[in-house]
């Protein structure tokens, strides 16, 4: 029933269809027929001026012109023959005969110009029927009796000619009247289409503005304003107010963008959302877990000191059973309490090792620049009984550079690496311990290679997890936490440690840092090739 009630969706304008481009065209197509609309109303403005001027310059002027001409030509042989027969010169004849031959072309000139117009070709034929007339009844008569000499009523025909010539004189009178009139009315005309042409002038650039002024705001209105709108309202989504809605009215293309750019806002703000609630949730866990490590560190602490007693009290008491009873005891005895007290230290390296793996990562309050080549004679140090007696060389190929992190750690990573190198060297062969570092990109890449026993490929990923041995305790002493150690805080300086399987003279290991940002230019610092990755785990126990 609500259905029912509702009926169909309002149709939208035909307008509201249209696109940037359509109203573009439209516009411009506006434009295009207004200017066209003007150019036909100047047109026919200009045409009409261009009439009435034709119709004064070519047509009445002409005719007044020949006119005058017409009634010299009468005037000539009017003259020409009262002259001649007053006289009986017949030099007088000659105006006559040559107003007779212009008076004819005069008149052709008249009929081509005004055609058959009323009333100019009834004063024509009038005119012409009465010169004729005047010659056939008065000229004529007049010049044959004045060749046969003067007579007595001479006179009277002269009179008479007169008086005939005179209505042809009234009759191209009333001829130059009618001209006269309608060169007045052909000027009358043409002021009043330059009048016309003036005011369709202004009409037509008062249009024209109006136009350009129109379309311009009918533009900005449908196209430039919903455009604006739509990049203010990107630029306030831009700046961070994601709740701003954006809602543009305008063409299709417009609106169909700016429905894209709201939806893509609408998913923006939910995925916001859905962020902050995810860092909310991992700001409790990262605080959860930062409680936990505490008490994870604090148990650690607690169980070593609680573990190491006892072990140190079972070693003692081994070693002192040894010494009272040592001589009621047999060599099973005695290799017994041996592995005792042997077990009894070993379990203590290894929670102290274990100790020190946990609390790599802890914390960052100790980091500050290191110099490597001094935590690399540190190292040395520390190790320097072992490489005295196994008489090592350790060759430095390039000056260090300082990196940014704990000191403490950083010299471990030189302890475990060239302790590992004196562990497993070759005994028939003087064991020699390589450094070097170059720079690549943003990372200070370094490489320890020994002559030693080497690794097997297939073991580049094993000597890197936590208590895993390549050889028997018997063979080489160690908890297999060394390698495993160097890769944890290698990592969690920013960088990472490899092993170079294509070495078979011994080990070669590589490892990165990331070069500190204050960090002065440093002669590794020129581009190198870059070293072999085969695999981002690494080397030995």
């Amino acid at each position: 029933m609500s259905d029912m009630a509702t009926g169909p969706a309002p149709r939208k304008p035909w307008f509201s269809r249209l696109s940037v481009q359509n109203w573009v065209h439209l516009i411009l197509g506006g434009f295009v027929l207004v200017v066209c609309g003007c150019l036909v109303v100047g047109g026919l403005v200009l045409a009409r001026m261009s009439d009435r001027t034709t119709d004064l310059v070519d047509r009445i002027q002409p005719a007044r012109s020949s006119a005058f001409q017409l009634q010299n030509a009468l005037l000539d042989q009017e003259t020409g023959v009262r002259g001649y027969a007053l006289s009986g010169d017949k030099a007088f004849l000659e105006p006559y005969k040559a107003g007779k031959r212009d008076e004819q072309q005069r008149i052709a000139r008249m009929r081509a110009v005004l055609g058959d117009e009323q009333p100019f070709s009834d004063d024509l034929n009038r005119i012409a029927a009465a010169s004729a007339r005047w010659r056939t009844l008065h000229a004529e008569p007049l010049i044959a009796s004045a060749r046969s000499g003067p007579t007595a009523d001479s006179a009277a025909r002269i009179l008479e000619s007169k008086r005939e010539f005179d209505i042809l004189r009234s009759l191209y009178g009333t001829q130059q009247q009618h001209l006269d009139a309608a060169r007045d009315r052909a000027r009358a005309g043409l002021n009043n289409a330059r009048v016309i042409r003036d005011r369709a002038m202004i009409a037509l650039v008062l249009v024209f503005v109006l136009t350009v002024v129109s379309l311009s705001i009918l533009f900005n209105r449908v196209v430039a304003r919903p455009l604006t709108a739509l990049a203010i309202g990107s630029g306030k989504v831009r700046a961070g107010a994601f709740r701003h809605r954006i809602e543009v009215h305008g063409p299709s293309d417009v609106r169909t963008v700016a429905a894209a750019v709201e939806d893509m806002r609408s998913r923006l703000v939910s995925e916001l959302e859905e962020a902050q609630e995810r860092e909310s949730l991992l700001a409790q866990q990262a605080e959860e877990l930062r409680r936990s490590n505490s008490e994870l560190e604090q148990f650690a602490y607690v169980a070593s000191h609680d573990l190491q007693e006892p072990l140190r009290k079972v070693a003692s008491f081994c070693q002192l059973l040894e010494k009272r009873y040592g001589d009621e005891l047999d060599a099973r005895g005695k290799q017994y309490i041996d592995f005792a007290v042997d077990g009894a230290k070993r379990m203590q390296v290894l929670i102290n090792d274990l100790l020190t793996f946990s609390r790599v990562g802890r914390v960052h309050d100790s980091w500050n620049s290191v110099d490597f080549d001094r935590a690399l004679d540190r190292a040395a140090a520390n190790l320097a009984l072992s490489i005295e007696e196994t008489g090592t060389t350790l060759v430095r190929q390039d000056p260090l550079p300082q990196v940014t992190g704990d000191p403490t750690t950083l010299t471990m990573i030189w302890q475990n690496l060239i302790g590992n190198a004196v562990k497993f060297r070759r005994p028939e062969v003087p064991c020699v311990i390589t450094v070097n570092c170059v720079r690549e990109d943003e990372q200070w890449l370094f490489t320890v290679q020994d002559n030693g026993i080497g690794i097997a490929p297939e073991f580049s990923e094993k000597v890197f997890v936590i208590f895993q041995r390549l050889h028997s305790r018997e063979d080489y002493d160690g908890t297999g936490i060394g390698l495993a150690l160097c890769r944890k805080i290698i990592e969690f300086h920013g960088g990472r440690i490899w092993l170079d399987p294509e070495y078979r003279e011994g080990a070669r290991i590589h490892f990165s840092l990331p070069v500190s940002p204050d960090a002065a230019r440093h002669p590794a610092a020129e581009p190198a090739a870059p070293a072999p990755d085969p695999d981002p785990s690494g080397d030995a126990t």
